[in-house]
């Protein structure tokens, strides 16, 4: 499970970062950090959409599906968080 956690991690490390300020921030949103436990919560679950001992194909859907559900929470942040400097990727 750790070289899945590892292996995602450098798949979506930048957006996981922007993702965590935006959580981290006074104004975030409620649905934001539900979202975000269902994402890790389907990580970790045994129960995916592709099981997982299956040897390539079995991470691959969490490899498509996770950083598709981070963009999908960030991509519909309230406008003050989005262009908060500590949740902007650029700041």
């Amino acid at each position: 499970m750790w070289k899945r956690v590892a292996l995602l991690w450098t798949v979506v490390r930048g957006d996981a970062r922007q993702l965590w300020f935006a959580l981290r921030h006074p104004a975030a949103p409620g649905w934001l950090k539900v979202g975000t436990a269902l994402i890790l919560l389907y990580l970790v679950s045994p129960i995916d959409v592709v099981p997982d001992f299956l040897p390539f194909i079995g991470v691959l859907d969490d490899i498509i599906i996770v950083p598709f559900a981070i963009r999908w929470l960030l991509k519909r942040l309230p406008a003050e968080v989005a262009n908060s400097p500590s949740v902007r990727r650029d700041a």
